[in-house]
């Protein structure tokens, strides 16, 4: 059986904030894994950690929405904007990349914006008023 909206969004989050965690405590070795030697440059480190800051923010913002029983969906709808940007931006660099990064990357980035445009245009138990008052779905 597949798992709800809810519990989609709850593991998509926690992936997100664990991206995001990596990217912000060891920018050198995840942003060199993507866009090769260039990723060990200090300006680089301070973008990837940025960027690792802004995912572990979204995560967080989600799984706290979730777990208060808020609309997470603005917060997903950012985490998509996000995804989106990191697809475009490695599209846009992809001969300059090391090939197997970039192929890593578009699929990871593009699936997360799939995932998360589905999670936002059907939010079945996501919008506050489908939760209870102990914030679980009362459509499960």
């Amino acid at each position: 059986m597949l798992p709800d909206a809810r519990t989609l969004t709850r593991w998509h989050a926690l992936g997100r904030v664990a991206m995001g965690t990596a990217l912000t405590v060891a920018p050198a070795r995840v942003g060199s894994a993507w866009i090769g030697a260039q990723g060990r440059r200090p300006g680089v480190q301070v973008l990837t950690a940025a960027m690792g800051a802004r995912d572990l923010g979204i995560g967080a913002g989600i799984v706290h929405a979730l777990q208060r029983g808020a609309d997470a969906r603005p917060w997903v709808l950012a985490g998509v904007l996000a995804d989106a940007a990191d697809l475009a931006g490695t599209l846009r660099a992809r001969r300059h990349l090391p090939p197997l990064s970039a192929a890593g990357v578009t699929a990871m980035a593009a699936g997360s914006t799939v995932l998360g445009l589905w999670l936002y245009v059907r939010p079945s138990g996501l919008e506050p008023e489908s939760l209870d008052l102990k914030g679980r779905c009362s459509t499960d």
